[in-house]
């Protein structure tokens, strides 16, 4: 298609309907757009042939729409110019009126100038409206302002009468006739009113006196405690005027209550003196129970129920009483009797039947909720000052005790002795009983008050005994010394030993139930240590007796006679005929030890080389000697044992059950023998002395070690000294056998022998180095 068709194509506008494009760029755009639109459209319709033969038709259908268009147009714009036109008058006539109105405001204010200028002559006589109006009012209430004062004074001697719902009524009136004057008057207060604030102070703290003694009240004068709180009520509940703070009577009356309960009870003349505190909690005892009655049967009436009056006086004397310990706690510390008695008090007696825990009282009254009267840290602290002041107590109870047995122990007289012929003396008891009686008074408070009690009841017997210990070497010291002899310096030894047995065989009531098995371990093994201290103390009397008689031995003397041993023998018996009055089983022990400590100084004399054998017959005289010195000290022994049992034969612990006294003292003999091991060993010594044949010594060596494990070469080598008659070959084959035989059998009950003999040395006060007395 060539341009010029298109051309024709195109719409044409008239000329009047478009405007210039820099003046309404909108028409621009929209012209713009028509264009183009027109364009498309035309390409559509004529982009075939066969439809240029109706171009015609088009061009004129477009001219007609065109036209049709122009139209509307000029008709729209016809009408918007119209509208235009009407709004310019309306806006001219608008600003005509806003003219005429500046004018006329301009006017009024000129004239309202006028009326403010003329006005201002008129503000005094305003002034004197305003106080005429005044006036006016308090000539109406001037009868009543002149009634104030009497009205005042009539208030308070009410109040003094206490009757305090006519001067409440009284009170309130002269308020209501104040609160009319602050109406008319304004902030004016009249001097009139000046001492109303005054009065209602006076009714308020009248008040508060009344509530304070609300049980004495309640007993006495019931109404009037009603009308108080009536008053506080009515006080609370009402509305102050604007600007005047709230009168809150109710919690300055509950305050009250509380602070007059506990000023009754818990005030500072009342607080306990030193000593009085038994006194003191006694006393609440009685009166805290009686308290809250009265507070159930007459103070609860007379008050709301919400006041909840039981359980404001519960919680009022239990913090009260709360407070009142912890200032006695922090006081001055109390005594052992004082701290036990508010131990007592407090866990035991405040929440039980008799007071709190009553069954006469509501459960408005239970306390158990409420915090305890003493903390743990409380009851710590009184525990311990408990446990201390008695643990000096008992201390010096058990010093006194031991003084006055230690001044016996010098007396010109024997020991006492009880119907069994026993040495007595009530030391042990008193111990007991001290220790024992202050476990049972600790035990009803708490367990762990009993528990500090024990511990300190052991802790103290193990002071007592070291005491005791030591006060028995001071003894031994001065006797032996020749400072202070004491005529029955043996007899006083062996009653301690009674009185280790008395005390062993009742330490365990000091042991609580439930306690840990090894709680009594230290005072056994302290008790223990004393019963081989004096054991030793014992036997190293009977040795120094007996070291003048063992210097000699052994001799060609012992060799030929045995008046020697048989000395030795009457000394040993002489000296252990009191110890009968050793109770069994101690005295077992005592003469199994005093057996011991006799062979063990006989084998310590045979082995200082005193003698050598010069030939057989020596040799064989000395194995005889042996043989028979075993024989009479296992007799001697024996006797002892016998004696013992004969001088109890009533004391019926001595009786082997159902067994005869014939059993009895073979088992007590055999018993002695076969525990000791001592006299058996002259018999096996015996036999290496008797012995003919040199080569058999060996052997005869071996078996002295097998039954004897803790023999040396040094004490083999004093007994081949002593039997002689050997060449050194021989000496060092028997001394082989020492070394090379089999090692011996282990033996649970064997104890040392032959290694608390010295040998070679020379012979000693004591062979008591260790064992079961060492």
């Amino acid at each position: 298609m060539d341009s010029a068709a298109k051309d024709e194509m195109q719409p044409t506008l008239s000329p009047g309907s478009s405007c210039p494009g820099p003046e309404w760029p909108e028409q621009e755009r929209a012209e713009r757009l028509a264009r183009g639109a027109a364009l498309k459209w035309a390409s559509g319709i004529f982009y075939q042939p066969e439809q240029l033969a109706r171009l015609g038709q088009y061009r004129s259908r477009e001219v007609q729409r065109t036209c049709s268009l122009e139209a509307r147009l000029k008709s729209v714009m016809q009408s918007y110019l119209e509208g235009v036109q009407t709004g310019v008058w309306q806006l001219a006539q608008a600003l005509e009126a806003v003219q005429e109105t500046r004018e006329a405001l301009s006017q009024a204010r000129g004239l309202l100038q006028g009326v403010s200028q003329t006005s201002q002559p008129l503000q005094s006589l305003r002034e004197q409206v305003a106080q005429h109006k005044q006036l006016q009012a308090l000539s109406q209430l001037l009868p009543q302002l002149r009634a104030v004062p009497a009205a005042v004074a009539h208030t308070e001697i009410l109040i003094d009468a206490q009757q305090f719902l006519e001067a409440y009524v009284s009170l309130r009136e002269l308020e209501k006739l104040r609160e009319d004057t602050w109406a008319l008057l304004g902030v004016l207060e009249l001097p009139v009113f000046q001492g109303l604030d005054l009065l209602a102070e006076a009714l308020g703290q009248a008040v508060e006196a009344a509530a304070a003694t609300a049980g004495k009240l309640a007993r006495e004068d019931p109404a009037l405690l009603v009308a108080a709180v009536r008053v506080a009520e009515v006080e609370t509940g009402r509305k102050n005027p604007l600007g005047q703070a709230p009168r809150d009577w109710r919690q300055r009356c509950l305050r009250a209550l509380q602070e007059g309960l506990e000023r009754a009870h818990f005030g500072s003349p009342l607080l306990p003196t030193p000593g009085a505190l038994a006194e003191w909690l006694e006393a609440l005892r009685v009166a805290l129970p009686v308290e809250l009655a009265t507070a159930e049967a007459l103070v609860a009436p007379c008050c709301p129920p919400y006041y909840n009056v039981v359980r404001l006086w519960a919680y009022t004397l239990h913090s009260g009483l709360h407070r009142s310990l912890q200032h006695l706690l922090t006081g001055p510390e109390l005594g052992a009797a004082d701290a036990f008695t508010l131990l007592h008090w407090a866990l035991h007696v405040y929440l039980g039947q008799e007071m709190m825990g009553s069954l006469e009282l509501g459960p408005e009254a239970d306390v158990s909720q409420l915090e305890p009267l003493l903390t743990v840290e409380n009851i710590e602290q009184l525990e311990a000052t408990f446990v201390a002041n008695v643990q000096a107590n008992v201390a010096q109870w058990l010093q006194n005790a031991l003084d006055e047995e230690v001044a016996e122990w010098g007396q010109k007289q024997e020991p006492n002795t009880d119907s069994s012929g026993s040495y007595y003396s009530p030391l042990p008891a008193i111990v007991m009983q001290i220790l024992e009686e202050n476990i049972r008074v600790a035990s009803p408070v708490s367990e762990s008050l009993q528990w500090r009690v024990q511990v300190m009841a052991l802790s103290e017997l193990g002071v007592f005994l070291r005491s005791f210990s030591d006060a028995l070497i001071r003894f031994s010291r001065d006797h032996l010394s020749g400072e202070a002899v004491a005529p029955h310096y043996v007899s006083y030894l062996l009653a301690t030993l009674n009185h280790q047995s008395a005390l062993s065989s009742s330490v365990s009531v000091l042991q609580l139930d439930g306690a840990a098995s090894g709680t009594l371990a230290p005072v056994e093994a302290a008790l223990d240590d004393l019963q081989r201290r004096i054991c030793r103390l014992v036997l190293e009397a009977l040795l120094t007796e007996l070291q003048p008689l063992f210097a000699a031995l052994p001799s060609r003397r012992w060799l030929s006679s045995p008046e020697l041993l048989e000395s030795v023998c009457k000394r040993t018996e002489r000296f252990c005929r009191d110890f009968w009055r050793v109770r069994n089983p101690t005295v077992q022990v005592l003469l199994a030890e005093a057996e011991r400590a006799v062979v063990l100084q006989y084998l310590s004399a045979l082995m200082q080389g005193r003698l050598v054998c010069r030939g057989a017959d020596e040799r064989t005289q000395a194995a005889e000697r042996l043989e028979h010195d075993a024989a009479q000290l296992q007799q001697l022994f024996l006797g002892l044992v016998r004696a013992s049992w004969v001088a109890r034969r009533g004391e019926s612990q001595w009786l082997g059950g159902r067994r005869g006294p014939a059993e009895t003292l073979s088992r007590r003999a055999q018993g002695l023998e076969e525990g000791a091991h001592c006299v058996p060993v002259l018999l096996a010594l015996r036999k290496l002395l008797n012995l003919h044949d040199p080569a058999l010594l060996g052997l005869e060596v071996a078996c002295l070690r097998q039954q004897f494990p803790d023999v040396s070469e040094d004490h083999v080598s004093a007994l081949l000294d002593l039997r002689g008659g050997l060449s050194q070959e021989q000496r060092l084959a028997a001394l082989s056998f020492l070394k090379a035989g089999p090692p011996p059998s282990p033996c649970a009950d064997r104890r040392a022998l032959f290694s608390l003999v010295p040998a070679p040395a020379p012979a000693s006060a004591s062979c008591l180095r260790s064992g079961f007395c060492a």
